[in-house]
């Protein structure tokens, strides 16, 4: 499946254009799809560990096994959560294998590179895109939208340096624009619509984003961290 072909053809048939400026946001269900980021539970053997982790969390052997050949750490479990971090570096709920919008018994994994299938989009639609996900969030309920993959898109806007209404000198403001359109963009779509994309308009910053930008801006490193 080509995805930006799909894309463009939904897109044009909503009788909307493309623009430069644009952004594209796309779940990482469908570039999982299209990139074959899909396992049959059936063809997975779980070793002892998996096995073992299972039964603490109470979840398939076969499904533990999958979400640790995309762990690189754990980082806490409890009954019915294993919180991991990707081989990307992302830190979210089971390692971002999901069963969700997939035939029953199979699950997808976040696709290998997701900078470069956002790469591949953008040059493919002439926009800005970002691939998103959807992750929990530290001491806050409920579940938002994060980017996991951008192209030709700002990941940070830094605003230190510049003086607010009052003359005040901006001291710490860097706006993690990447999260916030996904997080937008995430309620355009919503979960249970069947809507894989979405198209913003209206989205200005001063410099030209360009393809170099990756989201490891948006990973806080670990010497950053004050309760790692």
């Amino acid at each position: 499946m080509n995805v930006g072909e799909c894309l463009h053809r939904g897109i044009r048939a909503t009788g909307l254009e493309i623009e430069r400026t644009d952004v594209i946001a796309v779940t990482q269900k469908i570039v999982s799809k299209a990139e074959g980021q899909i396992v049959r539970l059936n063809d997975v053997s779980p070793s002892p560990f998996a096995i073992l982790i299972a039964e603490q969390v109470r979840k398939d052997p076969r499904l533990l096994e999958v979400i640790l050949r995309e762990t690189r750490r754990v980082i806490r479990m409890r009954v019915d959560v294993i919180i991991c971090e990707t081989h990307h570096g992302f830190i979210c709920a089971n390692a971002g294998v999901d069963s969700s919008n997939i035939e029953s018994g199979s699950v997808t994994l976040l696709p290998k590179d997701p900078d470069r299938s956002a790469r591949e989009l953008a040059q493919y639609l002439g926009c800005g895109v970002i691939v998103t996900d959807t992750f929990g969030r530290v001491w806050r309920e409920g579940l938002l939208d994060a980017a996991i993959g951008i192209s030709r898109v700002p990941p940070l806007l830094d605003l230190r340096g510049r003086t607010d209404s009052y003359g005040n000198s901006l001291q710490v403001t860097v706006l993690a624009a990447g999260d916030a359109l996904a997080a937008a963009a995430g309620l355009a779509m919503g979960k249970t619509e069947g809507t894989p994309a979405a198209l913003i308009k209206g989205f200005h910053w001063e410099t030209e984003a360009t393809g170099d930008d990756t989201i490891s801006a948006l990973l806080r490193a670990p010497e950053r961290d004050l309760f790692l």
